[in-house]
């Protein structure tokens, strides 16, 4: 019980830290602003941003759910493809050499090149947003996975095919539990990806969404605006990457002694 109860105690501050160190860098802005009266159009103060949101909370809420939308409709996309194209790249020597340099190729192009393309093939709605998304996103979980399948160790694999152990069940498994911290390890890379994805696919075509809340308020040199969608955008991504780190835990217990994977 007193063990718990210490658990308990040191969890709780661990939790609070990053709470007290947010609420102090929150007040050294508003102190900073206030001590040399700078004006809102370079640097709103915490307080103008807040009352920002609180005049307009349901245009705001609506906005962060389109958002929201769009960047976890990418994100499942480029998970699922991600983790596709891994599995074929370390299955296959002949599919690696043929499409891993064409892989390589199109994500070095700046993907807001690219964006209008999407937008003329998918027109002005969701879908050229989510390929937008897709494709900033999945390169990361193509490469972390791939990391992960190669390594296990050659001896387990050969003693699974002593076993008579087919390539299917090899790759389930033993290849894919291998793989899961590398794997949660892409996911959070292009998780964060994919919240940019969505807010370039905004900046290029849409009349909704926190991308367009930022590209208008630029437009009316409306600062305290924009910093209101960036918080926005920070509090959906510190939630976003919460989420991924207690899918991580589920997925991985025997971490939890050493405090988690990634966090």
């Amino acid at each position: 019980m007193r063990l718990s109860l210490a658990a308990f105690s040191a969890s709780l501050r661990r939790s609070a830290m990053p709470l007290f160190a947010a609420i102090a860098f929150l007040l050294l802005w508003e102190a900073l602003v206030v001590l040399f009266s700078v004006r809102p159009i370079l640097l709103p103060a915490p307080h103008l941003i807040i009352a920002e949101i609180a005049e307009f909370p349901l245009w705001f809420l609506e906005n962060s759910f389109y958002t929201l939308g769009i960047t976890l409709s990418g994100f499942l996309v480029a998970a699922i493809l991600g983790i596709a194209f891994a599995i074929a790249i370390v299955e296959s020597p002949a599919f690696e050499r043929m499409i891993f340099p064409l892989f390589v190729a199109l994500n070095s192009v700046p993907k807001v090149a690219i964006a209008p393309l999407f937008i003329i093939w998918l027109g002005t709605g969701a879908e050229p947003k989510i390929a937008i998304t897709t494709l900033i996103a999945v390169f990361a979980i193509v490469i972390d996975t791939a990391l992960g399948l190669r390594s296990v160790a050659p001896d387990i694999i050969d003693l699974a095919k002593v076993l008579r152990g087919g390539r299917l069940r090899i790759l389930w498994r033993i290849k894919l539990p291998c793989a899961l911290p590398s794997l949660f390890a892409g996911l959070k890379v292009a998780m964060s990806l994919a919240l940019v994805g969505a807010i370039v696919g905004e900046f290029v075509s849409s009349q909704k969404g926190l991308g367009y809340i930022i590209l208008s308020a630029q437009g009316n040199f409306d600062t305290p605006r924009v910093f209101a969608a960036i918080s926005i955008l920070a509090v959906i991504g510190l939630g976003l990457m919460g989420l991924l780190n207690m899918l991580e835990k589920m997925a991985l217990p025997w971490r939890r002694g050493r405090g988690g994977a990634h966090g």
